[in-house]
């Protein structure tokens, strides 16, 4: 299967970002692309970084978006995944990645379910955490484990995925960095974002993709200075192997191939899942064991 990483900055509004990323789905499509994969909230800019009721306006257009990507989907013949702010009633939203199969009908969708609150990752404030569950999403490509951003910290919600037939897991994703911060703290952040997902497609035996934002965009509010996305979209194979990794900066996007197939003769050699042992695992409910 081909699948295509988008890899996006925000352009100054929606119509000129929305024109970029079909450019790139356009290109994919060339390229053989069957399942196209965008970035976290890839419509707009990461409004997050400040509290104002403003931006809820966003998802005043849930449905025109909806209809939209549907047509995308249709026009390329594609699988193709989207992350968008979800108007479900007055007062109610959700960050949701809605799924389109080939001929535009949509194939699920998933809320995102672990929600942030940190300086100028504000989610809280906006998005109400999902109550979909970590339920994968049939389409004709495979069945997707799809997940988004702080949902990729938390081994729980991969091992769900996978425990419900995921053939690969899926995250549209927007972090990055403070400039303030110095560069080895800023290496160590990226590594050990890197290195949690890889945990992922190792305990999952399972191909892990992530699809991140680049660029610079500055904090409306001026309290903080900002946050630079820091790319680094990839793919990891079901042992961790890394099959492509983008950098920092640029735009662009990258369409790779894998081999299903893979990810049933490792979990043949590494049966993780034979052996776990579930009759012990029950206290995994609990917030902590005190």
């Amino acid at each position: 299967m081909k699948i295509a990483l988008v890899q996006q900055k925000f352009h100054s509004n929606k119509e000129q970002t929305i024109k970029k990323t079909c450019e790139f789905i356009k290109e994919a499509a060339k390229k053989g692309a069957e399942l196209v994969c965008l970035g976290e909230l890839h419509q707009s800019e990461y409004f997050c970084q400040s509290e104002n009721v403003s931006y809820f306006d966003y998802a005043n257009d849930y449905e025109k978006d909806v209809k939209f990507w549907s047509d995308i989907a249709k026009k390329y013949n594609i699988v193709l995944l989207t992350s968008l702010f979800e108007k479900r009633s007055v007062g109610l939203y959700h960050n949701t990645a809605v799924v389109f199969e080939k001929d535009g009908s949509i194939a699920g969708k998933y809320r995102k379910m672990h929600i942030p609150d940190d300086p100028c990752f504000y989610e809280k404030f906006y998005f109400t955490p999902g109550d979909l569950g970590f339920k994968p999403i049939q389409t004709s490509v495979g069945k997707l484990g799809v997940l988004i951003c702080w949902d990729q910290w938390y081994p729980e919600a991969a091992r769900l995925m996978a425990l419900q037939g995921a053939e690969i897991l899926i995250y549209p994703t927007a972090i990055g960095w403070f400039d303030k911060d110095e560069e080895e703290e800023k290496q160590k952040q990226l590594n050990a974002w890197l290195g949690v997902q890889k945990g992922h497609a190792i305990a999952n035996g399972l191909f892990v993709v992530a699809i991140n934002r680049v660029g610079f965009e500055q904090d409306a509010s001026g309290v903080e200075d900002g946050i630079r996305f820091w790319g680094n979209s990839f793919v990891f194979g079901p042992q961790g192997e890394e099959l492509c990794l983008l950098d920092n900066e640029n735009e662009c996007v990258k369409v790779i191939e894998i081999d299903k197939k893979r990810s049933e003769n490792v979990r043949r050699w590494w049966p993780f899942l034979r052996d776990r042992r579930i009759e012990y695992f029950h206290d995994l409910s609990k917030r902590f064991i005190d």
